[in-house]
């Protein structure tokens, strides 16, 4: 039996599908009618002889074989990039700093920062993870060339990446303690996170206690993990272990920024930001 190829445009249209919930939020994306994007999935659901997405009038959710096929689209397409970008883009050298907030570290920086290294193979990173506020004292001390980390409330500063959710998350099946105030593990005062939190919960007339500090995201999640209490932190900085938790107070969405003198250094730093904005805001976006 012939095994057929994989047209990558129908990938590309299948993973935006997925990844938004639907044709009609795909189709800006894509640049596409409804109409088109429908054409292409019933294409690839052809060439492979799979249902990859089950319709009704009101949503689109993933097959089993839709969820198989996400997972290698999404692989097929990123070393698609890369091979792309390697070949034609023009060779740039240099050193870059980047602080980063560590918000950003569980899930999404480790694998772009590697991709960029092999597309981008002449720019030098340096890149240190921390708290906004501290990295942007950095930068502005000179140690930092650029800072990805969120706007403070009110702020105007930097140029804007993406407005993410702002969740409270727990382990899964935990439960709030009958008669005792809400326990909480947060970072140190100062967090925009954990003022805001605390904001919520007072407005809403909750009893809390924080029960757990440390000045490492991976440290207050790691206690979330161990059921000691709820955390409250940045959609796309949600770790393995943790889930969003119903029922407390929402909270304000966050502007994601990029601080410092991005266009002085827009031929090191340029790629880099473009790749984190596809990267991190397209699945977690809520205005940008």
């Amino acid at each position: 039996m012939r095994i057929p190829d994989l047209d990558l445009d129908l990938l590309r249209c299948f993973v935006q599908v997925a990844e938004r919930g639907g044709f009609t939020a795909a189709a800006p994306a894509l640049g596409l009618t409804q109409s088109a994007i429908s054409l292409k999935i019933r294409r690839l659901e052809e060439l492979l002889g799979k249902r990859m997405l089950e319709r009704t009038s009101r949503s689109v959710a993933l097959t089993s074989e839709g969820e198989t096929l996400l997972a290698y689209a999404r692989r097929m397409l990123a070393l698609n990039e890369e091979a792309v970008r390697r070949l034609i883009t023009p060779p740039v050298s240099g050193r870059l700093r980047l602080g980063v907030a560590d918000h950003f570290v569980p899930r999404n920086l480790a694998p772009l920062l590697a991709r960029f290294a092999r597309t981008h193979p002449g720019i030098h990173l340096e890149v240190e993870v921390g708290r906004s506020h501290e990295l942007r004292q950095a930068m502005e001390a000179g140690s930092l060339d650029l800072v990805l980390g969120k706007r403070r409330d009110g702020e105007s500063e930097g140029v804007l990446l993406w407005t993410e959710p702002v969740i409270w998350a727990a382990t899964p099946g935990w439960t709030p303690p009958e008669a005792r105030p809400l326990p909480l593990a947060m970072l140190p005062a100062g967090c925009m996170f954990r003022d805001r939190a605390l904001a919520a919960l007072a407005r809403a007339g909750l009893d809390f206690e924080i029960t757990y500090t440390s000045p490492s995201l991976l440290g207050v999640a790691a206690a979330a993990q161990a059921g000691l209490g709820v955390t409250v932190i940045g959609a796309s900085g949600l770790p393995a272990g943790l889930v969003p938790l119903g029922g407390l107070p929402p909270l304000e969405p966050a502007d994601m920024a990029v601080f410092g003198d991005l266009a002085g250094l827009s031929r090191l730093a340029g790629p880099l930001v473009e790749a984190i904005r596809h990267t991190v805001g397209q699945t977690t976006s809520v205005a940008a």
